[in-house]
């Protein structure tokens, strides 16, 4: 038998399968030069081999988690129009952003980039940065080395206090 099949008469390897495995003493000079191969190390040699160049990337962004995006109500669109205007205020040129140096996080959606992803077009994630702000400008606001789109932030947050005050706690703080 060879593995579940009968061996057919005019096998040309039957001398050599009837043989079986070679076995070799612990001091036989083929076995000094070579020496026996754990299985984990011989399953290393095969690692590298990727018959699927791309497959686990491909699997692996399926189990991403995407979301719909925020939509802000009308509150809350003008409380985060008030505070970039704070913010821009007190960031208006270079010399006031780095006077000021606003320390500020940005919660923020981005948009699902991987077109073989059902979420592609529609959803995506809703992820934060934290940094100094360094310009608000009109498409974007700059956050240490970070652009976020304007219209992509769903929150932005400043432990920054003038007067013992929270810069975007009171309608005072529109004047700093």
């Amino acid at each position: 038998m060879i593995g579940y099949m009968t061996m057919p008469a005019d096998f040309e390897y039957k001398d050599v399968f009837l043989k079986g495995q070679p076995v070799h003493d612990p001091f036989d000079p083929f076995r000094l030069r070579h020496p026996s191969m754990s299985t984990g190390h011989r399953a290393r040699i095969f690692a590298p081999f990727d018959a699927l160049a791309g497959f686990d990337d491909a699997v692996a962004s399926k189990e991403v988690p995407y979301e719909f995006r925020h939509e802000l109500s009308d509150e809350e669109t003008a409380e985060l129009d008030r505070r970039l205007g704070i913010l821009h205020r007190l960031t208006r040129n270079g010399k006031l952003a780095r006077q000021n140096a606003v320390p500020v996080e940005i919660a923020f959606f981005v948009p699902c980039t991987d077109e073989n992803s059902f979420s592609y077009g529609f959803r995506g994630q809703h992820r934060t940065v934290s940094g100094i702000c360094r310009k608000v400008g009109p498409h974007s606001i700059l956050v240490d080395d970070a652009a976020v789109p304007l219209r992509d932030i769903v929150r932005l947050e400043s432990p920054l206090e003038i007067a013992g005050r929270n810069i975007f706690d009171s309608r005072e703080a529109d004047t700093p």
